[in-house]
C-alpha cells in the first residue's frame, strides 16, 4: 500500500458541489421551477472495471448531437437538451408527463481518471463512457520481502 499525502481540499470540493446541487434542487434556483417540479436528469450507472471506470447514462429519445459531454480528472458533466417533437399541431394532449428542455448532470468520480484517453459511444439512448484510471490510481500489489 502506498503512502499518500492527505490534502483536505480534495475531499471538501466534492462535498461543496453536492451541497450546492442540493440547495439548487430544493429552491429550484435559476430554473423557473415550482416546488413540485424537479429538473429531469438521466439515470446513471458507474462501474469499476479494474483499469477503467465505465459510466452509463440512460437518455431515451435523445440524439447524440443534442449532447455535450465533458470529462475532467474528477468529474463527468453531461449537458443536453431534450427536445419536443413537432409532429401534429392540431391535436392536443390529454396528459403529458414528459419533461422537455435543457438539463445538466455532474457525476463526481471516486478516483482520478485520464480524461485525455476517455472514449464515448451513444446508441439506442444509452451513453457509454470508458474512463481509464491514472496509473497511480490503479490498484496494484507489490510483494514485500521480510527479513
Amino acid at each position: 500500500m502506498a503512502i499518500v499525502r492527505w490534502n483536505p481540499a480534495t475531499e471538501i470540493e466534492p462535498l461543496r458541489r453536492q451541497m450546492d446541487r442540493l440547495f439548487d434542487e430544493i429552491t429550484g434556483y435559476d430554473r423557473g421551477l415550482t416546488s413540485t417540479q424537479t429538473p429531469w436528469q438521466p439515470a446513471i450507472e458507474l462501474r469499476d472495471n479494474g483499469d477503467a471506470l465505465h459510466l452509463r447514462a440512460a437518455m431515451p429519445g435523445m440524439k447524440a448531437q443534442d449532447l455535450d459531454v465533458n470529462v475532467s480528472r474528477n468529474a463527468v458533466t453531461i449537458r443536453g437538451e431534450h427536445r419536443q417533437e413537432e409532429e401534429n399541431q392540431d391535436k392536443g394532449f390529454f396528459r403529458s408527463e414528459f419533461q422537455y428542455g435543457k438539463f445538466e448532470r455532474v457525476v463526481d468520480l471516486p478516483i482520478a481518471v485520464n480524461n485525455e484517453q476517455a472514449e464515448g459511444k451513444f446508441e439506442n439512448g444509452i451513453l457509454n463512457l470508458y474512463l481509464p484510471k491514472l496509473e497511480q490510481e490503479k490498484n496494484s500489489s507489490v510483494r514485500v520481502n521480510i527479513s
